[in-house]
Formats: C-alpha cells, sequence, structure tokens
C-alpha cells in the first residue's frame, strides 16, 4: 500500500472541510447530517473513556487519556447505504485542560455537535465544581464561534457558515416543562452519572442529595440525565442507547426511573421542578443563603452538604513525557541530556548573575 505523505494528508482534510462547508456532503439540501459530532468531558478518572470503548463494542483496556484524543465511530443506516460517522472526542485531566475546548468546537463542527458530561458519582465533592467549569468553558467557546462567524457574515466572507451555528440560546419546544424558569444549555447535552457501583456506598440521606441535585441541574440546561456502572451490563446497554441518540440519532425510548434507590434514567424534558421539589434542607437556614438565581441557591445548598475539595488538578497532572505508554527510548535518552544541558546553562547563568551584582 503506497503511503501518502503528510502534505497531501492535509490537503484531503482541507477538501473534505470546504465540502462540508459547501453543503456537499449532506446533498447541500435538508436532509440529516450523515456525521455527527460527540465531545466528551468530565470528572478526572470518571471513566470516560471506559464508557466510550464500551459504546463503540470496543474490547480493548483503557488507557489514561492525558490531553484531548480524537477517535470515530461507524454506523450502518441500511443496505447498500453509506455509514453515518461520529467524530468523538475526548477530553483528559478534569477541569485542568478546559482550554483545549476551542479544538473540537468550532464553525465547522457546531451544526453537529453534541456534549456527553461524565461526573464521578463515587467523589460528590467535586462535582459540581467540575460540572460548573466545564459547562461554563463550552459555553464560552460556543459565543466565540457564534461571535467569529457573525463577524464573518458582516464580510461576507463566510455566507455558507450561517447555518453551521446554532442559537447560543436554544430553541425549546413551547410545551417543554418550565421552559420560562430554566436556562438551556446552547447545544444538546447529556449528563452521566459514572461508577454507580461505588455511589452506592453512600448512605441513603447523601445519596438523595445527589440524585436530587443532578435532576435539578440536568433539567435547568435541557439535558438527559442518565447513571451508569462499567460493571453492569444492563446500565451499559441503557447508557450505549443514549450515546448512539447523539452519535447516530438514534431513538432513546420512553423508558425513565427517577428513584433515587435506583439508577437514574431522565430523557430531557421529562421531569420538572415540581416533581424535583425544593434543594435538600441541611441544618443552614435556606432563606439565609444570598442566591441570585435558582441555580446559584441548589449551589450553596449542595456545598453545605459535599464542600468542595480545594485540591489543584493542575498539580497532579502528569507529564507525559514521562508516561511508560509513550515511551520512546533514542527521544527520551536526547530529552535526558538535553535536560542536563538546561540543568548546567541555569547554574552557569545564575553565576554570571551573582558576579554582576557583587561588581555593582
Amino acid at each position: 500500500m503506497a503511503k501518502i505523505s503528510s502534505d497531501k494528508l492535509w490537503e484531503l482534510a482541507a477538501a473534505e472541510v470546504q465540502s462540508l462547508e459547501n453543503g456537499t456532503a449532506d446533498g447541500g439540501g435538508g436532509e440529516e447530517v450523515g456525521e455527527r459530532t460527540v465531545f466528551l468531558m468530565g470528572s478526572k478518572t470518571g471513566g470516560k473513556t471506559s464508557i466510550l470503548l464500551r459504546c463503540l463494542d470496543r474490547d480493548e483496556p483503557a488507557k489514561p487519556t492525558l490531553a484531548l484524543e480524537y477517535t470515530f465511530g461507524r454506523r450502518a443506516t441500511g443496505h447498500n447505504t453509506p455509514k453515518d460517522i461520529a467524530h468523538l472526542w475526548e477530553l483528559g485531566g478534569g477541569t485542568s485542560l478546559s482550554d483545549l475546548v476551542q479544538i473540537p468546537i468550532t464553525p465547522a463542527s457546531i451544526r453537529s455537535l453534541s456534549i456527553i458530561l461524565v461526573v464521578d458519582l463515587s467523589s460528590p465533592n467535586a462535582l459540581w465544581g467540575t460540572m460548573e467549569k466545564l459547562l461554563q468553558a463550552v459555553q464560552a467557546q460556543v459565543e466565540k464561534v457564534a461571535s467569529q462567524v457573525r463577524q464573518a457574515e458582516k464580510s461576507r466572507a463566510g455566507p455558507k457558515l450561517q447555518m453551521s451555528v446554532p442559537s447560543t440560546a436554544r430553541d425549546l419546544p413551547k410545551d417543554y416543562p418550565d421552559r420560562e424558569l430554566i436556562s438551556p444549555f446552547p447545544l444538546p447535552l447529556l449528563i452521566i452519572g459514572s461508577k454507580y457501583d461505588l455511589f452506592q456506598a453512600l448512605s441513603t440521606d447523601k445519596r438523595k442529595v445527589v440524585c436530587k441535585t443532578l435532576r435539578f441541574l440536568a433539567h435547568y440546561h435541557a439535558a438527559s440525565l442518565i447513571f451508569t456502572s462499567i460493571k453492569s451490563e444492563s446500565q451499559m446497554s441503557k447508557t450505549k442507547i443514549y450515546f448512539s441518540h447523539l452519535a447516530f440519532n438514534v431513538d432513546t425510548g420512553k423508558t425513565m426511573s427517577c428513584d433515587s434507590s435506583k439508577p437514574l434514567i431522565i430523557p430531557a424534558g421529562s421531569d420538572s421542578l415540581s416533581q424535583i421539589g425544593s434543594p435538600p434542607t441541611t441544618d443552614v437556614d435556606i432563606t439565609s443563603l444570598h442566591a441570585r438565581n435558582p441555580k446559584d441557591l441548589w449551589k450553596k445548598v449542595y456545598e453545605q452538604i459535599f464542600p468542595p475539595e480545594s485540591i489543584s488538578e493542575q498539580k497532579e497532572m502528569k507529564d507525559p513525557a514521562k508516561d511508560p505508554q509513550y515511551s520512546e527510548p533514542q527521544i527520551d535518552a536526547m530529552r535526558a541530556q538535553k535536560d542536563q544541558e538546561l540543568e548546567q546553562y541555569k547554574k552557569n547563568a545564575a553565576k554570571s548573575w551573582k558576579g554582576l551584582e557583587l561588581d555593582t
């Protein structure tokens, strides 16, 4: 098989992007898009890679995601018909690498982009902070992309992108529950509560708090919510259905479970504020909490029960150059030599500065 040069690969990639922008990839009409993009992010070591591999039916060990990784999935739509393609991005490092959201969220991808947020149910103290920071990063990037497209339209440089970017205020059906009281996320959003098997070790009261809070957050953002564990085939099969809905537009069905003693399964639009109820009661008087909006009130109550962790994830990040799965003996040896040369240079530079200070 002949090798393709890197320059040729870039030309092919550029041609593919151009075809998407010109509307030739989906026939140029109003037909269903055959390519979708799904962006996974969430808690550090929350099981994102394991969940993704299971949803793709890939029997391979999960490796730590150090930054941002790309893969894809395919699904046949019928006999002798082209396969639907899902472009899949996964962000590693929890919240420490949230700046990388700018790579998968672009004017070319945003029309068919969905978000999957995986939160570790076994670490409730870090749950709210992780969710809040990552969703804010995505929302800011969506607004930035929308602004770029508006500027391009003004300069008449990118008229074909006009239909590629949704409004930053997502439209909902007029009969959507609590439509006037919630703040829909600008992109389709699925929240997955992972490690449900470990979550069951928490006390009943604490599990109820987490369940109720996640129900509120999912409904507030017009998102779907599902709890799962990679150790349960039944739970993973249901999770795969929701994943396939975003990746390949598969119907999720009408299964729903709001019982806090069981894994939650709540499709977007099937819950309501009246069913969820008020924030969980605590020893602190809710009326004494100064909240700007309902979401802020839920946050303050939740953090009274699960104080946020103050450990910096950035400090915990491992150096990819020292990760054994990426070892390259020759390159590593050269890197070690250059590190030694750098240290020696620093020492010599320090001596020179000390000498200047003495002369002064």
